[in-house]
């Protein structure tokens, strides 16, 4: 072992200094170069090596051509029943009591790291939520990064959190089909939906605590099982009706949990 230890000294002296240092059996092999300038060396070189071996990733990744893929929008239609039963998408394995327990434990925690990072500065998460479903007061909905969607203040924070994590893994915010619905957009929805809608007046989107997801993320395997291990860490979750083998399968709609909680309505 020592005289191993001994010839990669050898070996590293010669590529920093050019000298062979002599080695005995007796004694620690030594060098000509004095100790301060071969630390010196040593530390140049052992620095422009990892240099090198950041440098190089990233001017192959500016050579590539091209934009990302993820900078490419698509129209934010939303998805068809007939998209998501020809294209199934593949779901990590729950037990329902994780899900419960996740419904529970997870939207208090979640709600608090989005108040600390503040991904939407004008959104006044402690603002009073006034009004009736279909019908909140203007300053009980804040507006998500998506113009023209709003949610309750508590649901819009902690999914803007959730948007920014998205954005960090996908390089693009999260689309979005529908967030609060008026009483008025209830009915239209009915009308155009039937049984898929819910009465109007009862719906989650009517007290801000539901979205629907564009075909873009539900039709994508890859996008669609990050947000299924990530989104219940934001308090948010497709509900194991819209799951599935559920009464209704609707896997582009989610709730926020703590909200439907309050309301007495999850149904997980």
């Amino acid at each position: 072992m020592r005289m191993q230890a001994a010839r990669r000294t050898t070996s590293f002296d010669r590529l920093v200094t050019g000298v062979t240092p002599s080695v005995s059996k007796s004694s620690r092999p030594t060098s000509s170069v004095p100790a301060g300038q071969r630390f010196i060396s040593r530390a140049t070189v052992i620095g422009t090596l990892a240099a090198a071996t950041i440098a190089a990733p990233l001017v192959q990744a500016a050579d590539q051509p091209g934009e990302s893929p993820f900078d490419v929008e698509a129209p934010p239609t939303g998805p068809t029943v007939l998209d998501l039963v020809t294209q199934p998408v593949e779901r990590p394995a729950a037990s329902a009591s994780v899900v419960r327990a996740e419904a529970i434990t997870r939207p208090e925690s979640a709600a608090s790291r989005s108040l600390d990072r503040s991904p939407l500065p004008n959104c006044d998460v402690n603002a009073p939520v006034d009004g009736t479903n279909g019908a909140l007061a203007d300053h009980s909905l804040c507006e998500l990064w998506q113009a023209g969607e709003y949610l309750r203040p508590d649901a819009a924070m902690s999914l803007s959190a959730l948007n920014e994590a998205f954005r960090a893994s996908f390089g693009r915010e999260m689309c979005l089909v529908a967030s609060y619905r008026t009483l008025d957009a209830q009915y239209a929805i009915q009308a155009s939906r039937g049984w898929y809608a819910a009465s109007p007046g009862t719906s989650m989107h009517g007290w801000g605590l539901a979205i629907d997801l564009c075909t873009k993320e539900t039709g994508d395997s890859d996008v669609y099982s990050w947000l299924w291990a990530n989104a219940p860490s934001y308090g948010w979750q497709n509900p194991s009706w819209a799951q599935l083998g559920g009464s209704k399968y609707e896997p582009w709609h989610w709730e926020f949990v703590s909200g439907v909680v309050e309301k007495g309505e999850w149904h997980g």
